[in-house]
């Protein structure tokens, strides 16, 4: 009589390993997907709903305030000035926080989502109280809060260097994805790479559709929601002492 049939879940671990139980990285992979598809939202939100104005991506602001400068209709160079502000502020102080916890990325990575998820919440509650039209200082308030949050990301995701997640910009990644296609012999670094690209996109059409069909505060929300469930997930998996809570080892 042959004996009882294989568990799934054994089939699956070689390909949910690589996320959450990568010797290198730990869980992080996962976790920072989770943090590219929130700054999908987010961007929907300042782009659709602050007057034009990136708060993850530096690259496209300066762009956008070079064009408020040029008189352009439809940009806000006092919004697209304060993400650049606050964003530096928030890179500045992320440097700071990853000069002193970057011995341990496990409480690094905890820390900082914890603090994000506290910017998002005042966001948040600017926007409820804000009411359907933000003023002047509330847009460009939420814009500053908004980019030193993800400032503050960037700088602790570029101390945790896993390859190919940096949640915030994706050029090099589509370059990667384009050059290496024929040379590359890692699936995994194939398949991190178009997922970041995905995650992204995926964030950025469900940012749009929320602020579109529901408001910028449902956006906002939603972009609250994702940074707690990283936050949750980071501070379990910071418990412990971990070999990849150590300095990364590059690929």
């Amino acid at each position: 009589m042959p004996g009882p049939a294989p568990r799934r879940e054994f089939a699956l671990a070689p390909l949910t390993r690589p996320w959450f139980a990568d010797p290198r990285h730990g869980p992080l992979p996962a976790l920072l997907l989770l943090l590219t598809v929130n700054t999908g939202v987010i961007d929907a939100v300042s782009i659709l709903s602050l007057g034009r104005v990136f708060v993850a991506n530096m690259t496209g602001n300066v762009v956008f305030v070079g064009f408020a400068v040029a008189g352009a209709p439809g940009f806000s160079l006092s919004a697209s000035l304060w993400a650049l502000g606050g964003f530096v502020v928030g890179a500045y102080s992320g440097g700071l926080v990853a000069n002193r916890l970057g011995q341990d990325r496990g409480k690094l990575f905890a820390i900082t989502v914890l603090v994000e998820a506290i910017l998002f919440a005042a966001i948040l509650a600017v926007s409820i109280g804000s009411g359907h039209t933000l003023n002047g200082t509330e847009n460009d308030s939420i814009a500053a809060v908004a980019a030193l949050a993800l400032g503050l990301q960037n700088a602790v995701v570029r101390k945790l260097a896993v390859p190919d997640l940096t949640t915030t910009v994706l050029t090099m990644t589509l370059t990667g994805i384009a050059a290496d296609v024929t040379t590359t012999g890692r699936s995994i670094t194939m398949a991190r790479r178009i997922l970041a690209v995905l995650a992204m996109l995926g964030g950025a059409i469900g940012g749009a559709a929320l602020v579109l069909h529901a408001g910028r505060t449902a956006a906002l929300a939603a972009a609250l929601g994702l940074v707690v469930v990283t936050a949750a997930g980071a501070t379990v998996a910071a418990q412990g002492h971990r070999v990849w809570h150590q300095s990364p080892v590059k690929n």
